[in-house]
C-alpha cells in the first residue's frame, strides 16, 4: 500500500471515528473541550496503541499535525450541528462501521510494514479498529461495545487478517478493498440482523 493511500485512509478513519466520539460527548452533555477530547481519544486511540506496541515512537498522531487537526475540526462540526447528527443514528452507525473497516486495514498494513508476522499484524489491525472506541466508552462511563455481545471485534479481525495476507504477499492494492469490504459488510449485516457473539449457556444479552 502506498504511503499516500495509507495516509488518506488513516485520516478518513480518524474523522469518522472522531465524529462518533464527539456525538457521545454531546449526548453526555460535555462542554466543547470535553467533546473535542472524546473525539480525539476515539479517533486516535487505536492508532496510538498500535504505534506504541510496534515501537513507532513518537506515534504518528504526535508527529504529523494533520492527525491532530482532523479529529479536532470534526469535533467542532459535530458540536455545532449536533441536532442534525443526533437525528441520523443509523447513518452514524454506518459511519462507525466504515471507520472500523478503514482502521483494521490500515492498522494491519502498518503493522506488517513494521515486520510483524501475519497473525500479529492482524491482531494489531483489529486493535487499531476497536481501541479508540473502547477508550471512548470507558472515558464516557459506558460498557465498551466490544464487551456487549455485538459483533464488532470479529469483523475487524477478519478484515485485518485479509489485509495482512495481501500486504505480506504484495498483492495489488485493490485487494485491500476486499479486506475493508469484508469487515464493513459483516458489521453492517450484524447490525441489521441483530447478530451477536455467543454467551455462556443460560445467560442472555442485556
Amino acid at each position: 500500500m502506498s504511503d499516500t493511500l495509507l495516509l488518506i485512509l488513516d485520516l478518513a478513519g480518524i474523522a469518522v471515528f472522531a465524529s462518533t466520539g464527539a456525538l457521545v460527548g454531546v449526548r453526555k452533555e460535555l462542554d466543547v473541550f470535553g467533546v473535542a477530547v472524546l473525539a480525539m481519544i476515539t479517533g486516535l486511540g487505536g492508532g496510538v496503541l498500535r504505534d506504541l506496541l510496534i515501537g513507532a515512537v513518537p506515534p504518528a498522531a504526535l508527529e504529523d499535525w494533520r492527525y491532530l487537526v482532523v479529529p479536532f475540526l470534526t469535533s467542532l462540526v459535530v458540536f455545532a450541528f449536533h441536532p442534525t447528527f443526533g437525528r441520523r443514528e443509523r447513518e452514524i452507525m454506518l459511519l462507525d462501521a466504515l471507520g472500523l473497516s478503514l482502521f483494521c486495514v490500515t492498522g494491519a498494513a502498518i503493522a506488517e510494514e513494521a515486520g510483524l508476522n501475519v497473525l500479529s499484524a492482524s491482531a494489531l489491525g483489529m486493535l487499531t479498529g476497536i481501541g479508540g472506541g473502547m477508550m471512548r466508552d470507558v472515558a464516557s462511563g459506558r460498557v465498551p461495545v466490544v464487551f456487549r455481545g455485538e459483533l464488532y471485534a470479529t469483523p475487524a479481525f477478519a478484515g485485518a487478517l485479509i489485509a495482512s495476507v495481501v500486504h505480506h504477499q504484495d498483492w495489488s492494492q485493490w485487494w485491500y478493498v476486499l479486506a475493508g469490504a469484508v469487515c464493513l459488510v459483516w458489521r453492517v449485516v450484524a447490525l441489521q440482523r441483530g447478530w451477536s457473539a455467543p454467551l455462556p449457556p443460560g445467560t442472555t444479552h442485556v
